[in-house]
């Protein structure tokens, strides 16, 4: 029989251990195992992940995950220069398309955050260099010692999500918070928060230690 896993933790019907997050749905599942918590180098990717983090707020990711394929097509793949001659008549179209998440507001600030990304981009070479500024150290004062779901339960925000939040507010980028940020940082992996005893952790880790900072 099994071991018992720890807290957080599921085995799922392949008999792997999985964050418990991720359970209940073919296409999360597919999510945590090779996209969650791994490097992501690639602008339009971490500009996607920015925008799209600030359309989950108030709703769940996978809401989101199962609407990300229209969103692709809706906002010109992400591209950035291309969001960024969005305008009028684009937002009165997405707030017919019920493929999306129709709130003016974080449609809006998606095209104002494509204006200020083609900025960062000319500032520091690429979106992604600047990101990775904001990585925190694997054994910093802000990491828990073992990743296990009480430690992730306090681990809302960060300092490093602190500060990227702030910086990106200041540069004119719109749902951006805190907590968004850790989110985007936790995707995006500029930390690893699959849990310990998690299959994805390990191969996550082997990913960082191969990924090649911009």
């Amino acid at each position: 029989m099994p071991a018992r896993l720890p807290s957080g933790l599921v085995r799922g019907d392949d008999g792997v251990p999985r964050c418990a997050w991720c359970t209940g749905d073919a296409g999360y599942r597919a999510y945590h195992d090779r996209e969650w918590g791994f490097p992501v180098a690639d602008d339009v990717r971490l500009f996607e992940k920015l925008c799209l983090e600030g359309f989950q707020a108030g709703l769940s990711w996978l809401t989101i995950l199962r609407k990300r394929e229209h969103f692709r097509r809706a906002f010109r793949g992400f591209e950035i220069e291309a969001v960024a001659r969005m305008g009028a008549r684009d937002v009165a179209r997405l707030l017919r398309d019920p493929g999306i998440v129709r709130h003016r507001g974080k449609i809006e600030a998606a095209i104002a955050n494509a204006r200020a990304a083609a900025k960062v981009t000319e500032e520091f070479g690429s979106l992604a260099r600047y990101v990775w500024r904001f990585e925190p150290a694997l054994d910093g004062p802000g990491r828990p010692r073992r990743v296990t779901r009480a430690a992730l339960a306090r681990l809302t925000e960060s300092a490093e999500s602190r500060a990227l939040s702030k910086d990106l507010r200041a540069r004119g980028f719109g749902f951006v918070g805190p907590t968004t940020m850790y989110a985007f940082m936790q995707a995006m992996g500029l930390v690893n928060d699959h849990l310990e005893g998690c299959a994805a952790r390990e191969r996550s880790l082997a990913g960082r230690a191969r990924f090649r900072r911009p």
